[in-house]
């Protein structure tokens, strides 16, 4: 306990001075030169796992497995022929992505649009680029090797997809954003929202933002209004305010996906009848399942994913009235809303969808990184959860992808599984977030104590810090 200046304790329990040599202290205690080396090794570990893992996915991508990399190709030739010909998506036509999925395709087009090697070692450029400054950001939080570490090694288990898709771009974005979202809340709502115009899945932490922020209409609501302003504003100039939306009646206009969960059943029972048929849809260039109520199912879960998408935005207006001024006043709890919320929403947005490509499980992955790196309490059961899903993904496609479709049963079961394991991680975040815990502070960081919310709108330190009016 340190008693106030000019009390009478004794001199042993004051504190040292503030310019008292650490070393002249404690002579055992290494010099701050020698603390930080193995600081620096272990950070180059990191980094050096980094270029390892990412080298290994531009191989993958342009030599064995550039059949996985067929989503680049397409981007490729989007671009060479809007360049070429003055026709681009949304433009000019129905799309099936939203009008910001353009740009990030334009970037390797700096390298070359007619040469697929060239594009594709310019793509998977972009995404290195893009991965380098969510790692960078990672690392300088309490626990960021540990997180950095798990990021790196989920795009090694999730595999060629981790790189050759869309998401790729958007999964780091989403990281940025969730750990800048209390610190800087509005930067976070235009990267979400910026996010979502290029793949809509992140769009999902901006409920969660909304929730958490000080200043909501201020903080988040003004800086994902101006994105869509400026997305919206450049098609409709630019020609193409017809199709604007159109990636969302594409989306309604699809069947049951062959490794969506809604499939499961299906998938199970076409082991054993011919009565079930995997047939690929050339029009979205995707494997869907067709047999008896598959396409009842796919029309039901068309209602059922807002639905379930507005229950669970009720849990979370619960969970946040519930918190009450802890959550003001100890941002561990903010933090733990904003992250477990975004996992919660996007696990809905995998778990209710009837499309399920084996990207969407990418998106899982920021909220449980940034989650690492703050060092939120039971986070690392859900880590090794979320990194046997992306191993048996990559398992199931592209490595063994002809055997699933083919209805092989040991590659059918570990599809089954990946999905049923997917359904448990949507009941566990649930329930989570249905049981306030007592006191669910970060690790070593001090009480919290109440304090009024700042009604300027500042936010306090990094998360488990207490927020000081």
């Amino acid at each position: 306990m340190t008693t106030a200046p000019g009390s009478d304790a004794p001199a042993a329990a004051q504190p040292p001075a503030a310019d008292a040599d650490p070393a002249a202290a404690d002579p055992a205690a290494p010099a701050p030169s020698a603390a930080r080396a193995p600081r620096l090794v272990q950070d180059a570990l990191v980094w050096l796992f980094f270029v390892a893992v990412h080298v290994w996915g531009a191989h993958l991508g342009t030599g064995p497995m550039a059949g996985a990399y067929t989503d680049v190709e397409l981007y490729r030739w989007w671009v060479q022929t809007g360049l070429d010909s003055g026709q681009w998506p949304v433009l000019d036509g129905a799309w099936v992505y939203p009008a910001g999925a353009v740009l990030p395709m334009l970037v390797p087009a700096v390298v070359s649009t007619t040469s697929t090697l060239a594009y594709t070692l310019g793509w998977c450029a972009l995404v290195t680029v893009l991965d380098a400054v969510a790692v960078a950001l990672l690392l300088r939080r309490r626990a960021g090797r540990l997180a950095a570490s798990w990021w790196i090694a989920f795009l090694l288990l999730l595999g060629p997809v981790a790189m050759g898709r869309l998401d790729a771009v958007v999964a780091p974005m989403s990281v940025i954003a969730l750990l800048v979202a209390l610190t800087h809340p509005r930067t976070s709502a235009v990267l979400v929202t910026a996010a979502a115009w290029i793949k809509v899945s992140p769009g999902a932490a901006i409920i969660p933002l909304l929730l958490a922020a000080r200043r909501p209409w201020r903080d988040v609501v003004e800086p994902a209004v101006l994105v869509c302003a400026v997305v919206v504003g450049t098609v409709v100039a630019l020609g193409g305010g017809d199709e604007v939306l159109s990636f969302v009646r594409t989306q309604g206009e699809r069947g049951l996906q062959v490794e969506s969960v809604a499939a499961t059943g299906w998938l199970v029972a076409g082991l054993w009848t011919p009565t079930i048929r995997r047939e690929f849809n050339p029009d979205i260039i995707s494997v869907e399942v067709y047999g008896p109520g598959t396409q009842a199912a796919a029309d039901t879960l068309g209602a059922v994913l807002p639905i379930a998408v507005l229950l669970t935005t009720a849990l979370l207006w619960w969970r946040r009235r519930r918190e009450g001024q802890r959550l003001w006043s100890d941002d561990a709890v903010r933090a733990d809303l904003v992250v477990r919320g975004t996992f919660a929403l996007t696990l809905v947005l995998i778990v209710a969808n009837k499309v399920g490509s084996p990207q969407f499980i990418s998106w899982l992955a920021p909220p449980v990184a940034v989650a690492l790196a703050l060092g939120l309490p039971r986070w690392r059961p859900t880590a090794v959860a979320v990194a046997v899903v992306a191993g048996a993904t990559q398992w199931v496609y592209p490595w063994y992808y002809p055997l699933v479709m083919g209805g092989q049963p040991l590659s059918t079961m570990v599809l089954v599984g990946r999905n049923v394991a997917l359904v448990v991680l949507l009941v566990v975040t649930l329930v989570h977030l249905a049981r306030v815990p007592r006191a669910p502070s970060v690790a070593g960081a001090g009480p919290a104590t109440e304090v009024a919310p700042d009604p300027s709108g500042a936010v306090g330190g990094e998360p488990g810090e207490q927020v000081r009016a």
